[in-house]
């Protein structure tokens, strides 16, 4: 039988606490990884290996956290998503909330997109998939 939601958080939040050397109480459904945890590029690595562990689940490369979605200069245009990327990315981070994002797809405010309720999210699915 698949875990609940809370159980699935409860183990994402012990996995992001391990990882990141943060409290619990640090680690909320609206913690974004970057700006409130204080993940950063190496730390991504670690937390799908541990999530991995964790579930006994395969997370290929790019799929929890898209690596290319910056590099292509169809999706960008100066410090924007353009209508494509966002779409582009939308579609590979369905598990993401892009609600605030699209209303103004500035670059800068992408590391916001990965929350806690984000990775609750893509592990609820992975897990009902299998």
């Amino acid at each position: 039988m698949a875990p609940s939601r809370e159980e699935v958080f409860t183990t994402v939040q012990d996995v992001l606490s391990e990882a990141l050397g943060v409290d619990h109480e640090e680690v909320s459904h609206e913690s974004t990884l970057q700006g409130d945890l204080g993940a950063e590029s190496i730390d991504f690595l670690d937390i799908v290996f541990r999530l991995e562990k964790a579930f006994s689940i395969k997370i290929p490369k790019g799929e929890l956290f898209p690596e290319d979605a910056l590099s292509n200069p169809e999706f960008v245009d100066g410090d924007k998503l353009t209508p494509a990327g966002l779409d582009t990315l939308k579609s590979a981070m369905p598990h993401a909330d892009f609600s605030q994002f699209e209303k103004d797809p500035d670059i800068s405010k992408m590391p916001d997109l990965f929350t806690v309720r984000t990775i609750v999210n893509y592990v609820e699915g992975k897990l009902k998939a299998a």
